[in-house]
């Protein structure tokens, strides 16, 4: 009896799902709070996500989210309790953007395939972009119905079609991949970018663009968010230092302490309560401020705090509520894998692959010869006994 126990007991172990005992901190993902960054939680517990790359709150019901992450695109009606696979036979690898249209219905996405669009929410269809596919780094809807603005890996383009066609626009821009992209719905829409570490702005729904804003340094500007609450009241970083501008973007002035630690790399900004409370997304976690940025500190808890930290969206229903993605690899490196056509099964090298599968091998050999060990020392267990 004790050798049979010891048997099952060994087998259970052996045989243990490891999601069990699966820790969210441990692996990449979406988090959301719903006090102002204070607090997270997991929104994709079980999923084991590699990276969160984009997130989109329908303008229409705050439970409606489409999910861009390192494998594929997921989509959830009831709050991220529960999610599907979207468009699995277009949308393959990292999905890097996504954004639902102003009517909540429609909405495109972009992965190293191209750029994809659905009309109704059910259907995918690959987009028509000039010259060839284009990996979008950044989608945002507009104010017109319709239409989407695309910073990608060969410039900014529109559309008006809601994702079917797009042109060129962003002349006098670099035609680089831009870092950030911003758009202030409107009649017409003011868009900003941030391309080769400067800020360009256009007042006029992208037909002409100017460079700069008063203020900031120029050659080191990482990122421009909105805020949540005035609307004529945007955010940006650059060295270490966080900038407000009350005017459009059209200049700035350095808010509070610089950031901790030398050589920070910001990813996203969400300013609320009048710009008290800030929380930006950065290579080494999330960091909030709650005394307007004069003091800064690492937000733990649930948070992978060893992971970077990645895209930042405020809930358009409640600015209380905010979502925030991490990554197990970084994120320089997942964007350049997408645009230059690969997927993350290329870090591993053959030499790595053959070793892995090779261990692999033993291990099923190994678990062979110890369950015909087992078996046999049951037997001639049984067999004693009688």
């Amino acid at each position: 009896m004790l050798l049979r126990s010891a048997s099952l007991g060994l087998f259970l172990v052996l045989t243990a799902a490891p999601a069990l005992g699966h820790d969210p901190s441990a692996w990449g993902g979406l988090f959301r709070s719903r006090d102002n960054a204070a607090t997270w939680m997991p929104v994709d517990a079980g999923l084991f996500i590699g990276g969160a790359l984009a997130v989109s709150v329908s303008p229409t019901d705050a439970n409606h989210l489409l999910y861009a992450t390192d494998s594929r695109l997921l989509r959830s009606r009831n709050g991220g309790r529960d999610w599907t696979q979207e468009a699995a036979d277009k949308l393959i690898g990292p999905t890097l953007a996504v954004a639902f249209d102003q009517a909540g219905k429609g909405a495109a996405a972009s992965s190293s395939a191209g750029v994809f669009y659905t009309e109704d929410g059910a259907r995918w269809h690959e987009a028509s972009t000039p010259g060839g596919p284009v990996v979008a780094r950044a989608i945002i809807a507009g104010a017109a119905g319709g239409r989407f603005y695309l910073a990608g890996s060969r410039g900014l383009m529109l559309s008006n079609d809601y994702g079917r066609n797009w042109t060129k626009i962003g002349e006098g821009v670099p035609d680089v991949t831009a870092a950030a992209l911003l758009v202030m719905p409107g009649s017409p829409d003011t868009i900003l970018t941030v391309v080769a570490g400067e800020l360009w702005s256009s007042r006029d729904a992208g037909v002409h663009w100017q460079p700069g804003g008063a203020g900031l340094p120029h050659g080191g500007i990482e990122t421009v968010a909105r805020d949540s609450t005035i609307a004529t009241r945007l955010w940006s970083a650059a060295a270490d230092q966080l900038y407000m501008s009350d005017d459009a973007g059209a200049s700035w002035h350095a808010v509070g302490a610089p950031l901790p630690g030398p050589g920070i790399s910001v990813r996203g900004i969400a300013a609320t309560q009048n710009g008290e409370i800030i929380a930006v997304t950065t290579h080494r976690g999330l960091l909030r401020s709650a005394d307007g940025g004069n003091t800064w500190g690492q937000v733990e808890g649930t948070l992978p705090v060893h992971l970077e930290a990645g895209p930042l969206t405020i809930d358009p229903h409640d600015s209380t509520t905010l979502y925030a993605g991490f990554a197990l690899s970084p994120y320089p490196d997942i964007w350049r894998r997408a645009e230059e056509g690969s997927n993350l099964l290329s870090q591993a090298d053959p030499v790595s692959l053959a070793g892995g599968a090779a261990s692999l091998m033993l291990l099923i050999i190994g678990g062979w010869f110890a369950a015909k060990k087992l078996s046999r020392l049951y037997h001639q267990d049984g067999a004693s006994r009688l």
